[in-house]
């Protein structure tokens, strides 16, 4: 089977840029077995890869990406790592999914925070909690008033935040009103993923800049390269998000779609003291389509996450990119006016995939092969502990969280292409002018 369409790295990651020089593990340019291939360098295959060789530690594992780890979408995301749903409801069935979502989500804040300990990554890693944030009245009522309640059903730990609060923390005058949660982590998602890349157990062999040309399934998993390589493994977990439908399974599951961000240069200590921020901060809309998610870095520099399109190329053009890139900007001096000189240093695109009813891609589906993928867009937790339980699962290895995971169900099919594509685009179109007054 040949894959048709893989990722298309254009270097512009902003997360990724503002790091130091790192060398990549080589590709893969020679023919090799293993007794496990991992394909896919996100956070769903890298934690795959390290609970495998943890659970086999005298098997081989061999982890292949089609670009360079922290490049790739789970370094392109906005850098949080969400433990509460973004909305839900009071429904008994959606709260019961709530809170076996908020136990995966702590347990792989837990796993990251564990690994960045015992390796010393430097990621920015910063336990600040996020506010989900309004500009309106009608916001308020529509969305925080439910979110609030539903974290008083799920007995989790909120406070509301007004207009004065907001300005004094954030720095823009711009919201009226938020709900605060604590426990949301703020990190650079770049450094995140090649510092886990970097750090795997021996019997982990990374290959990056290894795109797979096609794929073989009879007796066992066999996969050649764009590089020249080729890999044999009795057993396969599948990691590679937004592209695994390219390999033969979840086909017609996933509606693709372009997200795009923004961050500044570093504000300079005049512009700082205009600021009369210090302090690290996330913010998140209550509408993900039309809103706006913002931060504020421990390097000064302010991000801006807005602009979504379906994408089923997965695949964006300069002159998409310079448009995103001035629509931020126009943004930024909308929210912060006091700061008209500060440009946008780094725009770039990353690529999401959703199922129609928000379940992960997740579990056994073949013999000897297992999926970790369509993590709706929260990566960074979702990612993490579908890679960390397939490597179980595939194993036999009892994990508490497996139950929970297996209870948030599978994506369901989907209408043909050109069906799906024309209600995803009004969905979509619909939803931005729900939230015009949010943005």
């Amino acid at each position: 089977m040949k894959i048709e369409v893989k990722p298309d790295n254009d270097n512009t990651c902003g997360w990724y840029n503002v790091l130091p020089p790192r060398t990549p593990h080589a590709a893969l340019e020679e023919d090799i077995n293993a007794d496990w291939l991992v394909i896919g360098g996100g956070y769903a295959g890298l934690a795959a890869a390290r609970r495998l060789a943890e659970n086999c530690p005298d098997e081989k594992i061999v982890l292949v990406d089609a670009g360079v780890c922290g490049e790739n979408a789970s370094g392109r995301n906005s850098g949080f790592a969400i433990d509460t749903p973004h909305t839900t409801t009071s429904d008994e069935g959606e709260l019961r999914k709530a809170a076996a979502y908020m136990r995966l989500s702590r347990a792989a804040i837990a796993y990251h925070k564990e690994q960045i300990d015992a390796h010393g990554i430097e990621c920015d890693w910063h336990q600040v909690g996020k506010y989900q944030t309004t500009v309106t009245d009608r916001g308020r009522d529509d969305m925080l008033v439910p979110f609030a309640q539903v974290m008083d059903e799920l007995g989790e730990e909120y406070r509301w935040c007004d207009a004065a609060e907001l300005a004094r923390v954030l720095g823009t005058a711009h919201y009226k009103h938020a709900i605060y949660t604590p426990g949301n982590v703020l990190l650079n998602p770049a450094a995140l993923t090649r510092g886990l890349a970097d750090t795997l157990p021996g019997n982990v062999t990374v290959h990056e800049n290894t795109p797979v040309a096609s794929i073989d399934y009879r007796n066992g998993v066999q996969i050649t390269t764009s590089t020249g390589g080729s890999v044999r493994a009795p057993r396969m977990i599948l990691a590679a998000n937004g592209f695994s439908d390219q390999f033969g399974f979840m086909q017609n599951k996933f509606v693709h779609f372009e997200t795009h961000a923004s961050l500044s240069r570093p504000l300079t200590d005049e512009e700082m003291e205009i600021y009369g921020v210090t302090e690290p901060w996330g913010v998140t809309p209550i509408n993900a389509a039309g809103g706006i998610t913002q931060r504020f870095t421990p390097d000064r520099r302010l991000l801006i996450r807005n602009q979504m399109a379906i994408n089923s190329r997965r695949s964006v053009g300069k002159a998409r990119q310079d448009e995103v890139a001035r629509i931020h900007k126009q943004k930024f001096d909308w929210y912060f006016p006091n700061l008209p000189d500060v440009t946008m240093e780094y725009t770039w695109a990353g690529f999401i995939c959703l199922s129609r009813n928000g379940a992960p891609a997740w579990g056994q589906i073949a013999s000897n092969v297992w999926l970790a993928a369509c993590q709706n867009a929260v990566g960074v937790t979702k990612g993490t502990i579908s890679g960390l339980l397939a490597a179980d699962l595939a194993c036999g290895r009892d994990n508490e969280l497996i139950p929970d995971m297996e209870s948030l169900g599978a994506p369901v099919d989907l209408p043909p292409r050109w069906m799906t594509e024309i209600g995803a685009r009004v969905r979509l179109g619909w939803e931005v002018f729900k939230s015009r007054h949010e943005a």
